[in-house]
């Protein structure tokens, strides 16, 4: 047998034997990112502005697959017990990801083990909200009336345990005051509650506050934005009424956990380059959220993002004496 033909013979063998991922680049077929909500909502939206790029990115179509039930265990439970490759993405948010596990006490998977940091790609500030003809100029005004009245004036959230309700029971710890809880099925329902002189104070997200905002129907008090936003630069921030306190809903990617950490980077890349588009930045900006730091966007510092925000959530929880049913 010739020299290159023994060798032939010799290698064949460990090259059967070889991991398929030294073998092929990833991708070598399309990705999947499971929404764990209906189509047609913000989580839906994110996932499909950053999908488009990322396929641009990676060379394969992505593609969106809506997974809803369960305020978005279920579709998160589909990717933790996907195969931990790299094809299949979680469209992560505050519901599945941090406020479950003090949400639910029979969750079936658990959001801190089951899950791969891939990247973060938007926060968006919710406002504190009132009628336009309220007493309540500003933060301050309403303050000082929880002060006055402890306990007496209502806040409507978009929801026991959603991310208005959370940044209520934090908010009503920094200033240390009392506010009556009123959790709605929605900001599309408690927003025109206020309007309608119902409830004089909401929680809520700024794409359903801005058209009556706009309109003169509302007043924003403040943001709950790190800084003023572009979409409403007129309107302070909690911080700026001294407050330090900013949240509010947010997006990001995760995969199935043991996903290899060269096909990790390479998704996050991919999702990086994306948010890194003018036109992407632009399209967020319009839509009222904010693009996070370029450490938050690395798979390592959102994990650490992660794991700080569940420890927030768990804090608030506990303080507000919020339990898993």
């Amino acid at each position: 047998m010739a020299l290159a033909s023994r060798r032939a013979a010799l290698a064949a063998p460990a090259l059967l034997l070889a991991p398929r991922a030294a073998r092929a680049a990833f991708p070598e077929r399309p990705v999947r990112i499971i929404v764990p909500f209906a189509a047609g909502t913000s989580s839906d939206l994110q996932a499909r502005m950053i999908g488009e790029r990322m396929a641009t990115a990676l060379g394969q179509p992505v593609v969106v697959e809506n997974r809803a039930g369960a305020g978005g265990a279920v579709g998160a439970d589909a990717v933790a017990k996907s195969a931990p490759d790299g094809y299949t993405l979680l469209l992560g948010s505050n519901g599945p990801l941090t406020n479950a596990p003090v949400l639910q006490a029979r969750l079936a998977y658990d959001p801190a083990k089951d899950f791969a940091a891939v990247a973060m790609i938007s926060r968006s500030p919710v406002t504190l909200t009132v009628r336009a003809d309220s007493p309540w100029r500003s933060l301050a005004d309403m303050l000082a009336a929880a002060r006055a009245r402890p306990g007496e004036i209502a806040i409507g959230s978009s929801g026991q345990g959603s991310a208005t309700h959370f940044l209520i029971e934090q908010m009503m710890a920094a200033a240390d005051i009392r506010l009556t809880h009123v959790p709605y099925r929605g900001s599309s329902v408690s927003v025109p509650d206020v309007v309608a002189g119902n409830i004089p104070l909401v929680m809520a997200e700024i794409s359903t506050v801005l058209p009556m905002f706009r309109g003169g129907q509302l007043r924003i008090l403040a943001m709950s934005s790190a800084g003023r936003m572009p979409i409403a630069p007129e309107v302070p921030t909690l911080i700026e009424g001294g407050l330090n306190l900013t949240g509010g809903s947010w997006a990001g990617l995760v995969a199935a956990a043991g996903t290899p950490a060269p096909v990790v980077a390479t998704l996050s890349a991919a999702a990086r380059r994306g948010l890194a588009d003018p036109a992407y930045r632009a399209r967020q900006a319009e839509l009222g959220a904010e693009i996070v730091a370029e450490a938050d966007q690395t798979p390592e510092g959102f994990a650490a993002w992660l794991e700080r925000e569940r420890a927030a959530i768990r804090a608030t929880a506990e303080r507000a004496g919020i339990r898993p049913e």
